[in-house]
């Protein structure tokens, strides 16, 4: 009798031993462990072996979030003694936060940390999600304090790397790793809104009047160019009309003065050796002239100068000359 009861003993010993003792880690997770109440080990992911009843589980509290029923964020803090390793993200509620020109405005931003060292995250600090969310508010009331408002709508990316830089820093102590910080909203007041809309309307009235003066404007010195071109191009048409036109003058001048000449030269051939073509010229020219003065028809009477029978005598020289050469 006294050795089934050892023996039930003993059985319930290794069940609880079994149900207590034996710890299976999952990847990415790890359990810190107290005996009689201290640090004894860091189970890692794997089988694990720890001695009941005197090694116990830390627990840590971590922070869980889920959507509401009316599109709010519902925070809980829960209890674990598993510490998660993968990197976690905070989204924290809204705040009220107040610019350098003392403008209230609505932030609410994301935090992305990792535990690097579960050990310190346990041991340093007694909430780490509340505390996390407590600096990440503080620091973004400082952050946002140093900024107006238009920078702060304009500067999110030097937003977010002051508060990843602030963080960062001061978590170290907890084991913590903070990755980055995200901005997601940034609600100035409804009056503060409108008047930027405002604005951002005038500048665009502003933007699209100046681009249709720049048309105008650059439509007339096109305008202006091609006028200017147009009356070059004439000009230039016109001054070679002209060259033109005086160089066909010149050329029929020219052209007019050659048979002139060559006329004269066979004129001279003819008579070079019977008489003076001189008289002969000056004897044309006369009765060329005496045509013309008698050409009118009231013309009855014809007065010769007495110089004009020099010319008259050219005249009968011609005559003579030309029997000659006839004979």
């Amino acid at each position: 009798m006294g050795l089934t009861i050892i023996a039930v003993l003993i059985a319930l010993f290794a069940v609880a031993f079994a149900v207590g003792g034996i710890k299976i880690v999952q990847q990415s997770e790890v359990i810190i462990i107290e005996r009689l109440g201290k640090y004894h080990s860091t189970l890692n992911s794997g089988l694990n072996i720890i001695i009941p009843f005197l090694d116990k589980p830390r627990q840590i509290v971590w922070r869980y979030s889920t959507d509401g029923p009316m599109g709010n964020v519902l925070v809980r803090y829960i209890k674990e003694n598993r510490i998660d390793l993968r990197e976690a993200v905070y989204d924290f509620p809204k705040q009220n936060v107040i610019t350098r020109d003392n403008i209230v405005t609505e932030i609410n931003a994301l935090i992305y940390f990792q535990i690097m060292d579960p050990v310190r995250a346990v041991y340093e600090i007694a909430n780490l999600p509340q505390a996390i969310e407590k600096l990440t508010q503080t620091s973004l009331r400082n952050v946002i304090g140093e900024m107006d408002l238009d920078d702060t709508l304009s500067s999110r990316d030097t937003i977010n790397s002051k508060l990843q830089e602030i963080l960062d820093d001061a978590t170290n102590k907890w084991g913590v790793k903070v990755n980055r910080v995200e901005l997601q909203d940034i609600n100035p007041p409804m009056d503060i809104r409108e008047a930027m809309e405002k604005q951002m309307r005038a500048e665009r009235d502003k933007r699209a009047t100046i681009l249709e003066a720049e048309g105008t404007k650059q439509a007339q010195v096109l305008e202006a160019e091609g006028a200017r071109q147009a009356d070059i191009n004439r000009a230039e048409g016109e001054k070679k009309a002209t060259i033109l036109v005086a160089d066909g003058q010149a050329q029929a001048r020219i052209a007019i003065a050659n048979a002139e000449a060559k006329a004269i030269k066979v004129v001279t051939e003819a008579v070079h050796k019977s008489g003076d073509p001189i008289n002969y010229l000056v004897a044309m020219k006369y009765l060329e002239t005496l045509k013309e003065m008698t050409s009118g028809q009231d013309n009855k009477v014809i007065y010769i100068p007495y110089e004009a029978t020099g010319v008259l005598s050219s005249v009968g020289g011609i005559k003579d000359m030309l029997v000659t050469k006839g004979s």
